[in-house]
Parts: structure tokens; C-alpha cells; sequence
């Protein structure tokens, strides 16, 4: 896997975004290019947890289980991506389940890895 779907130091997956964004307000694309951009730190830690019907302390305990690692705005604040959002939505659908949060969040970090495993390999196959 490349540095770009790796995540901080757990190996997870896709949580660092394919594309320096710089501090989040800093417009390097045009906002349209944004819309697509699944990586795209979009969501307040408000908005995200609305989003998701989950308390900010959730949030943060995916971070503190190096599940997802928000980017910051320039005011400090956590800004997450919509891939970030459902890597979340899949932990609170394990945990509501009745899973660990360290193990939900080791059954992401495998179930994306294996994801991109399938997706690269589908690549190679289609080079060939």
C-alpha cells in the first residue's frame, strides 16, 4: 500500500487524505473540485457527531484508538473528511453491536485493508 492509504501509526487504512489540503479554509482546489474529494476535511466535530447521532467524546475516542486522525483548522479545531465519517459509522455500528471500541476499530483497520488489498489487486489484474 502506498503512504496514502496508510493510516497514522496503525496501519489502518485510508485515514490520512490523498491530498494536502494545508489548513483547512486554505484554497488550493476550486470548491467544486471539494464536492468529490471523499478525503475533503468538510465537517465540524459538531457537525460530524450530529451526523453520525454520536457524542464529540466518541469522536475523540476514535482518535485516541488511532482509528481516524482529524485534520485541524488554523483555529485548532477537528475537521473530518466524509471517508472519515463512515470509517466512524462502521465503528459505532460494531459497538452498538456490542464489540470492544479497540476491537471495532482493529476490525476497520482490517476490513480496509483488505478492501484496498482486493482493489489493487483488481488493478493488476486489469493491467495484465
Amino acid at each position: 500500500m502506498d503512504q496514502t492509504h496508510q493510516a497514522s501509526s496503525t496501519g489502518s487504512g485510508r485515514d490520512r487524505p490523498r491530498h494536502s489540503h494545508g489548513p483547512v479554509g486554505a484554497s488550493q482546489d476550486s470548491p467544486e473540485l471539494r464536492f468529490d474529494d471523499e478525503d475533503y476535511p468538510a465537517y465540524s466535530m459538531g457537525r460530524a457527531a450530529e451526523i453520525l447521532g454520536v457524542t464529540q467524546a466518541f469522536l475523540r475516542s476514535l482518535g485516541a484508538a488511532k482509528l481516524i486522525t482529524p485534520l485541524r483548522s488554523e483555529g485548532g479545531h477537528r475537521r473530518f473528511s466524509r471517508y472519515q465519517l463512515r470509517l466512524a459509522a462502521r465503528a459505532r455500528e460494531l459497538v452498538d453491536a456490542g464489540t470492544a471500541l479497540e476491537a471495532a476499530c482493529r476490525i476497520i483497520i482490517l476490513e480496509d485493508q483488505l478492501a484496498e488489498a482486493l482493489r489493487i489487486n483488481e488493478e493488476l489484474r486489469q493491467g495484465r
